[in-house]
């Protein structure tokens, strides 16, 4: 029996893994499988369906694989002229394929409920970030300052790393009220494998906080991972500006091949 290719979908989605769906939209001459045809290829390469089987698979499941780094759909035509060994038949005639990518929504953890968090949470939110607030002063970080985030946490930076499931769709951005908080979430958030951490400050406020750091035994390699001062260079100066800066820096990380 042919599995149900969206039941797989939903699946890879509610295990947190990630996918490509591979449709069948063009198909002339002599081709296995005909338009409306699916398969879904997974991180590994493994795939769930078919479009045909064949060397033509192969090629498509390299090019999913691409579309899943990426993040962006894509369109691929191919030309199949001669036999293909992977069938054992003939399969002359031309395939179009349209590959989507299969992603998680990616995650905002805020660490720090000031001004900056108040505007960023809203502008993340609708750019399609699940959004954390995070703040260790009771009445900062509460549901009713942030109707739009999913969660809201009062509670001492360091221990909220506890509570929190930060993955590599995950994007940490560090504006807390001080030198010595931005300094021990750093330290938590590089144990993470998030994809984005930016800290707020000053070059030289950045290096002392790297210096004390790396006195207790982060590496180099690690540190390079942070992007500080945060934001794209806007010259942005109100706290709204600034988190225009750090979105569209978030954005540009998302989106990079």
């Amino acid at each position: 029996m042919e599995i149900d290719i969206y039941e797989e979908v939903a699946k890879v989605k509610s295990e947190g893994r990630e996918a490509a769906l591979v449709t069948l939209i063009g198909a002339s001459g002599s081709t296995p499988r005909g338009e409306g045809a699916k398969m879904m290829v997974l991180e590994d390469g493994s795939t769930r369906g078919t479009i045909g089987g064949g060397s033509i698979e192969r090629e498509v499941t390299q090019a999913a694989l691409e579309v899943m780094r990426k993040g962006k759909p894509e369109r691929y035509k191919y030309e199949l002229k001669k036999a293909d060994e992977g069938l054992g038949m003939i399969c002359g005639g031309d395939v179009e394929v349209f590959i989507e990518p299969v992603l998680q929504s990616p995650s905002l953890f805020i660490f720090g409920a000031g001004h900056i968090a108040y505007t960023l949470s809203k502008m993340a939110q609708m750019a399609g970030y699940k959004v954390t607030i995070i703040d260790d002063r009771p009445g900062f970080a509460t549901p009713e300052r942030y109707p739009e985030a999913e969660k809201t946490l009062t509670t001492s930076f360091g221990s909220s790393f506890k509570e929190l499931n930060i993955s590599k769709w995950s994007f940490i951005v560090i504006v807390t009220y001080g030198h010595q908080a931005d300094e021990v979430v750093l330290e938590e958030a590089l144990k993470t494998p998030a994809r984005y951490i930016g800290m707020i400050g000053s070059k030289s406020k950045n290096q002392a906080v790297y210096d004390s750091l790396k006195s207790r035994g982060v590496t180099e390699e690690q540190i390079s991972r942070v992007y500080a001062p945060i934001g794209t260079r806007i010259n942005a100066h109100t706290p709204e500006e600034i988190a225009v800066s750090i979105l569209g820096q978030m954005i540009q990380v998302r989106r990079s091949s």
